[in-house]
């Protein structure tokens, strides 16, 4: 396994075609008209045009800088500008004009905020509702510091699918995520669900940063025994010189394999493969739920009436 720091030739299966087109340029105008973010863009996602083309995207809220500095990620760090009042409407607004199904929404890292930005998640969600009644929202969100209050902001909101990525193994979180916990990602994930046991929950893993076999089979036991039911397997892909390096390139069947061996262990859904991200076609992942429960969610909570599939 290669611990150095130059890049490691990528091989074959992780070369695309970069599609285009109007449908592409339509989303990148809609976002830049109202001055959005994304994480497609931010993150240099692989899939961002594919995306686009297919008239997707994942809104990024509470601006386009973070407080934390993580090595494996391109979004910017520093010192972000407080929380724009009128994103959620321009997010919503985006989201409509797109006609989207499926919304995803995640931010930044904001250690800054005294609730980590849970209300603006919360504001999101109801701007979202209000404007495409019959849309899932989706919110991959960040740990919020652990603070449980602010968690419960958010599922009080009623999204129909809580994401939080637990992104590496145990060993690694020093030095991939030096700000952030494992244990305190896990708690998040269980803590959701003794909020709300009909929330679906979902987590994530990047692979290819000097991970064992054994360490990922761990970390997909732990996510399982925290009451996640939506998995997202991917290789880790370098944003740049200055980023982690990657260790090695996990071909096909091993991503094959780990989605057989997740699913056993008792997940709903997993999507696993070298170029899957968490909100990548989230919504198909979303319809593979066994219907008990799940997609009659959003039409428990309180004040809200829209179709359920």
């Amino acid at each position: 396994m290669n611990s150095g720091t130059h890049d490691l030739p990528k091989p074959p299966w992780l070369r695309l075609r970069l599609p285009s087109g109007p449908a592409y340029e339509r989303v990148r105008g809609l976002i830049a008209a109202g001055g959005l973010h994304t994480v497609c863009q931010e993150a240099r996602c692989p899939n961002a045009w594919e995306c686009f083309s297919r008239q997707t995207a994942t809104f990024l809220i509470l601006g386009g800088c973070c407080t934390r500095d993580c090595r494996f990620c391109n979004v910017p760090s520093g010192v972000p500008l407080p929380p724009d009042p009128d994103e959620p409407r321009r997010v919503a607004e985006a989201a409509g004009l797109l006609g989207l199904e499926h919304v995803v929404v995640t931010s930044v890292t904001r250690d800054d905020l005294p609730d980590g930005g849970a209300s603006h998640f919360a504001a999101a969600i109801r701007a979202i509702r209000e404007r495409l009644p019959s849309a899932r929202v989706e919110v991959l969100i960040p740990d919020f510091a652990g603070d449980p209050k602010a968690l419960a902001t958010v599922v009080a909101a009623g999204p129909d699918v809580l994401n939080h990525n637990l992104e590496t193994v145990a060993r690694l979180y020093p030095r991939v995520r030096p700000q952030a916990g494992y244990r305190r990602s896990l708690e998040l994930l269980e803590r959701a669900g003794r909020l709300d046991a009909a929330l679906p929950t979902k987590s994530g893993l990047m692979l290819g940063l000097g991970e064992t076999r054994e360490e990922v089979l761990q970390a997909i036991g732990d996510l399982r025994r925290a009451g996640c039911r939506l998995l997202t397997l991917g290789q880790y892909l370098r944003p740049s010189p200055r980023h982690l390096p990657v260790t090695r390139y996990l071909p096909p069947e091993a991503f094959d394999l780990l989605k057989e061996q997740a699913l056993a262990m008792g997940f709903d859904a997993v999507a696993s493969a070298p170029l899957v991200r968490s909100s990548y076609r989230a919504g198909e992942s979303f319809r593979t739920l066994p219907s008990k429960g799940y997609q009659q969610h959003r039409t428990v909570k309180e004040g809200f009436h829209g179709k359920a599939e």
